[in-house]
Parts: C-alpha cells; structure tokens; sequence
C-alpha cells in the first residue's frame, strides 16, 4: 500500500483527492519546514512538498521514495542530483499561477509607484495633507523590463500593455520573434535594458550564488526606477538594494521573495518605507492554491498509475533508460 507523505499545508481539495485514492495512506504534516516532515521519510513512498528543503540527506533517509511532487513551478531548494541518483522523478504542476503570480507583481509596481502603502500609513496617522506631496508615479508611458519571458512573464506583459506601458523582455532562452509576437520588444543585453527600464520585474530562476541584480546592476538603473521580484529570494542582493534605495539611487521596490524566509523580525527592509513586501503568497489566492494542491496530487497519483505527463517531470532528462509514465511502479 503506497504511503504519501504530504509536507505543509495544502487546499483540503488536494488532499482529498489523496486521502480517496483506494489504497493510499495519507501522512499530514501542515508546518512548512523540513524538521517537521523529516521524521515520516523513512515510511514514504511519495512526497507532496512546499517551499522547505529537500537535500540529498533526506532523499537516503527515504528508501522507498519513488516520486517527489512541488507544489509549484520551483524546485530550487530540492537536490534534484540526490533525485536522478535514484531515478525519482520530480515532478511541477504546470501553468496553474502563472495568472495569480501575475496579478501580484502588476499590484507591487502600482503599489510601488503609487506609494499606496505609504499614502496609507499617512492618512492613519490624520496626516491628509500628505496628498499635496505629490510623492506617487504613474506607470502609463513608461517602460517595463521584464527579466524572464515564461508564461508569467508573458501575462504581466499583457496587463502592463494593458496599462499603457512599453515592455521590454530580456530571455536568452526565448526566440525574439516570439517576443515580439506578444507585442514586446526583446533585449539583448541586461545592462543595456536596466537603463532604459523604468519598471524592471523579474520572473526567472536563482542560477548559482551570485545575486542577479547587485550593486553593478543597480548602479545603472535610473534613479526613478521600480524593481519587483516575485520569482525567487537570493536574485537581488538585499543589502545592495537597501543601500540604493537609502542614497535615491533607486525609486522603490516590491518583493515578495527574499533571502531568508521568513525574514528576521528586524530585518532592515521592514523599516524602508520605498519598500513594499509581502510574504511569498503572489500565487497563493484561494482559487490558485486549489489548482496547485489538486495538481500535485494528481501527479503523484499518476505516478503510481503509470501515467506520469512527461512535460511536468523537470528532471525526465536524467532518467536515461527509464520510460517516465513508468516510473513508480
């Protein structure tokens, strides 16, 4: 009898489909932590996860392991070498928030330009007068850099069009004509992109330790500039964002992801008022974290059914030999 082990809380939708599975056995652990999961490895032969780390030592810890499902696209914080040792597959669930993550990164750059959290704060205070600073932009007319063209990428360049903005897409992995077939001019050079941007927003993977926008990056940016990154923490160097945005050499940021997470209760991004934050939940709206715990699910089951959709294994490559629909069983 196949045991799943489900790591962090996930939409009753999603583990009902598990738990009516016939044959199936059901470990729950709703922390989002690996401390707390760890203890039920020994046992699994499936693994539902969050956002918490999956290292090579709690792959061995897991004998009877046959597949790990993300809930989510990202899988950063797996050892997906650890994975292709065993021939596991690990699996993502698809184009199901690309349109909340959208949403999400379209409200930080209004919310960053308009000073909405700020004007708020004011008001609160009986501060009314505060409308006569003038200290809000506008986004229509000016240009939105977009670092990273997948389908997240893609929707926010249609609400940023939408808004009356010009977008730019810098995607080494995208065909320009493809780009420009969204109605978004492509850029071959980041540097070069960063200072004409007026919105920079980024929707790519952490590759390697070193920050995608440091200091060199910021430093090329306008003054007036938004940076937004709602893709993963670690891909702009905090400290050298805080020291930008101190001395005006940037305008504001939005970020939803950051380098530790959570962050410290006295983390110098929650006293930046430039700065507009929320807690990694830009895909989580009701409705999307039901298409995401029904699809990891799914998967898992498919799995042990022998029907594993190819496209959503991000590591099928590695599984030289192995037919994936079969792997499992």
């Amino acid at each position: 009898m196949p045991r799943v082990l489900v790591a962090g809380k996930i939409h009753p939708d999603g583990l009902a489909i598990l738990k009516s599975a016939p044959g199936v056995e059901v470990d729950y652990v709703e922390e989002v932590s690996s401390e707390s999961y760890r203890p039920f490895l020994p046992t699994a032969d499936a693994l539902l996860i969050r956002t918490q780390p999956l290292t090579a030592g709690h792959v061995e810890e897991a004998p009877n392991l046959k597949i790990v499902s993300r809930h989510g696209v990202g899988y950063d914080s797996v050892d997906v070498d650890a994975l292709n040792s065993r021939r596991i597959p690990l699996t993502v669930v698809g184009d199901v928030n690309s349109r909340a993550v959208a949403e999400h990164a379209a409200m930080l750059m209004l919310a960053a330009a308009r000073r909405t959290v700020l004007f708020d704060t004011r008001m609160r205070a009986g501060d009314w007068n505060y409308r006569n600073s003038l200290d809000a932009t506008e986004l229509d007319g000016s240009t939105l850099l977009l670092v990273g063209f997948g389908r997240i990428g893609k929707r926010l360049a249609q609400i940023a069009i939408a808004l009356g903005m010009s977008v730019l897409a810098y995607d080494k992995y995208q065909d320009p004509a493809a780009i420009r077939a969204e109605g978004v001019t492509p850029a071959e050079d980041l540097h070069q992109a960063l200072r004409v941007a007026d919105v920079v927003s980024l929707h790519v993977p952490k590759v390697g330790d070193k920050a995608l926008i440091g200091a060199e990056e910021l430093a090329v940016m306008k003054p007036s500039a938004i940076l937004v990154n709602t893709a993963r923490g670690g891909l702009i160097d905090e400290a050298a964002l805080l020291a930008a945005l101190h001395d005006g050499r940037i305008a504001a940021a939005g970020l939803d992801v950051f380098e530790d997470e959570p962050p410290h209760a006295n983390a110098p991004l929650f006293v930046n008022e430039r700065v507009v934050l929320s807690p990694h939940n830009a895909g989580l709206t009701e409705a999307c974290a039901r298409r995401m715990a029904i699809s990891a699910a799914q998967n898992i089951l498919d799995c042990f059914d022998g029907r594993l959709d190819p496209a959503l294994v991000v590591n099928g490559a590695e599984l030289v030999g192995t037919k994936v629909s079969a792997i499992g069983n």
